[in-house]
């Protein structure tokens, strides 16, 4: 699996996975917010998703800049990438490279096989939402589905 395109990245965050306006008391907590979601889609337990998450914030924080952050980690047992897109109501301080709180999040876990396309999808997700067009009109967006169409690039603006 290539993350070259937008079709793809719209595989890997599906509509579905986008939330808009999340509410969330600190990092911790948006964490716990995430990994619950990711456990509930995968159909797996949360425990461990948490842990793996928080494993990889103790190596150093996820918080790209711009606002932005990409929690990310990889999970025993998992096949494919599995991703969600939220747009929080408040920004929050996220220990990022350049200090400004973050109210763009996309979360995205791995498969711990290292032959996978984990990588190059990263790297993808985080070249989209960099772009000012594109955070703009997350920023912008009045609901889930905006949200995705914004990053997806099928329908940018609020409203999509």
């Amino acid at each position: 699996m290539t993350f070259d395109d937008l079709t793809t990245l719209s595989a890997l965050l599906p509509a579905e996975r986008a939330v808009c306006g999340l509410r969330v008391a600190g990092k911790a907590a948006l964490l716990e917010d995430l990994a619950r979601r990711a456990a509930r889609g995968l159909g797996r337990e949360t425990a461990p998703i948490r842990a793996a998450l928080a494993a990889r914030e103790s190596l150093g924080s996820t918080g790209i800049g711009y606002g932005i952050a990409l929690p990310h980690a990889r999970l025993n047992g998992l096949e494919r990438p599995y991703g969600l897109l939220a747009r929080l109501r408040d920004p929050l301080d996220f220990d990022a490279i350049d200090e400004r709180p973050v109210d763009l999040v996309a979360l995205l876990l791995l498969p711990v096989d290292p032959r996978d396309a984990s990588v190059t999808a990263l790297a993808c997700i985080a070249r989209r939402l960099r772009d000012p067009g594109v955070a703009s009109a997350l920023r912008a967006a009045r609901d889930a589905p905006s949200l995705h169409a914004a990053l997806c690039g099928n329908g940018f603006g609020a409203g999509g």
